[in-house]
Order: C-alpha cells, then sequence, then structure tokens
C-alpha cells in the first residue's frame, strides 16, 4: 500500500495519534441523523475508528486522488468513498436523510466548510470536526469574549456549540504551526428566527466587520435609516446574543429606507 505525501497546496496535515482519532470519533452522538460523512480523511486514520462504529450509511469525500487510492485500498467494506469537493457537492441531491459531518478540516477552508453547513442546515444535524484552535474558540465563544464574531453568531443561531479539546501541533504530519481545538454543534430547534434570515446575516457582517465602532456606527456605515434611536446603539457588537441580533434587524428592517423609496 502506497503511502500518502501531505500536500501544502490542499492544507493537509494529517493526524498520526490514533489516541486522539478515536477521541474524535467519539464525539459523533448518533443522535438525529442516518448517515456520517467524513471531510477529506487522508490516511483514513480517523476514519479506521468510524468505521468501526457501524454507522447504517458511513460516507466520505476527498479531493485528492493519491488519497482515495489509499483508502480504496486500505477500505474494502463498510464505507463509500467519493472523489470529490465538500464545498461542490450537491447536499441535497446527494443525502435523503439527515446526516453528520465530522473531519480534521483543512484550516484554509474551515469558515468555508462552516458557511456551507448553514446554507444545509435543516439537513445537517451535528458537526464534529478539528479545526485550528482560535477559529474553534471563535465559534463557541460567549457573549461578550474577545473572540465572540462573526462565526459565533450565525452558528449559534441554529446549533450548540461546543469547545471539547486542544490538540497540540505535534500530533500532525508536518505539524502546524498553531494548536488545534475539536468541536461539537448539535442542530437547535429554531426553523424561525423571527427575522429576515439574508437581513440577519448583513446586519451581523456589517457590524462585526467594525467591531471597535458601536452599533450606532457601524450600522449607520452600512444602512440607510429613518431613525437612529435604537436602544442598544451604545453597544459594540460582541455584547448582542443572537437574539439581540434578531430584534436589531428587525428594527432596521422597520426603519430602514430603501433604494428608490
Amino acid at each position: 500500500m502506497s503511502r500518502v505525501q501531505p500536500k501544502k497546496n490542499l492544507g493537509q496535515h494529517f493526524l498520526k495519534d490514533k489516541t486522539i482519532a478515536e477521541r474524535i470519533a467519539g464525539t459523533l452522538t448518533g443522535n438525529g441523523y442516518g448517515t456520517v460523512l467524513e471531510i477529506g480523511p487522508g490516511t483514513g486514520i480517523l476514519t479506521e475508528f468510524l468505521v468501526r462504529r457501524n454507522f447504517s450509511d458511513f460516507r466520505v469525500i476527498e479531493i485528492d486522488n493519491e488519497s482515495v487510492h489509499f483508502l480504496k485500498e486500505k477500505f474494502t467494506e463498510g464505507i463509500e468513498i467519493i472523489r470529490g469537493d465538500f464545498l461542490e457537492m450537491d447536499i441535497d441531491s446527494c443525502f435523503n436523510e439527515k446526516l453528520a459531518v465530522i473531519g480534521n478540516f483543512p484550516y484554509n477552508i474551515s469558515s468555508q466548510i462552516l458557511f456551507k453547513v448553514l446554507k444545509h442546515k435543516d439537513k445537517i444535524s451535528e458537526i464534529c470536526g478539528m479545526l485550528q484552535k482560535e477559529v474553534a474558540e471563535r465559534i463557541c465563544a460567549s457573549p461578550g469574549s474577545k473572540t465572540y464574531g462573526i462565526l459565533s453568531v450565525l452558528l449559534q443561531a441554529f446549533y450548540s456549540a461546543e469547545y471539547l479539546f486542544t490538540v497540540q501541533e505535534t500530533v500532525f504530519v508536518p505539524p502546524p504551526k498553531v494548536k488545534s481545538g475539536v468541536i461539537r454543534l448539535t442542530r437547535n430547534n429554531v426553523t424561525d428566527l423571527g427575522c429576515d434570515e439574508a437581513l440577519f446575516k448583513r446586519v451581523v457582517k456589517a457590524c462585526f466587520n467594525q467591531r471597535r465602532k458601536t452599533l450606532r456606527n457601524s450600522v449607520r456605515s452600512a444602512f440607510t435609516l429613518k431613525r437612529e434611536d435604537y436602544t442598544d446603539f451604545g453597544l459594540r457588537p460582541e455584547q448582542l446574543s443572537v437574539e439581540s441580533f434578531v430584534r436589531l434587524t428587525n428594527w432596521i428592517s422597520e426603519n430602514m429606507i430603501y433604494p428608490n423609496e
């Protein structure tokens, strides 16, 4: 069986510690979904422990041809190996039921993976993954934290976020320059935010893009308003909960001056 070489252009850092791989595989609860999809299995160290969990439908998606050939030699049953790019995958046509997503996510596309998950939040019930520690902490941060930001609000609007444990640089080949963090996101019961979801995203991004400013200044820069007397305009974005952003979105919707108005 040929050895897979990590490729810099794909952001590959292969986990070599089986104890940690087993621990990550164990983060999946198995609740509320019928399919498990692993993103970027590489050499299959995490895959090995996921196969042992005997999920009724277990698939992996891998963009690297060398890894695909390696995985097909290593795993002959209990798994469907897909050659492709998760970011280009048509989730709705590929999966008929709820699914969980897991993986050692490449640092350079981890945010893109999570934004794609958000687009398919009604189908993806759980996400367990390893990311750059700073990003993992940001996703799970609470209001008032310096790391609380766009990803925190958008993901926590629809998922419960847990930071599970930290992984040191030395357990990878090649070792990254930063530590990693393992998180679990579990779909909550929210089906309707109670506001215009597209506007909600615009408001959250506009506020955090100028996070040192008060809401009054960041909102004024992004929207033309009929009035500027919103109760929380003196706060900074990191002080607002998801529910507070929903209220702000509804207020902006009512008081925004639209083009040609």
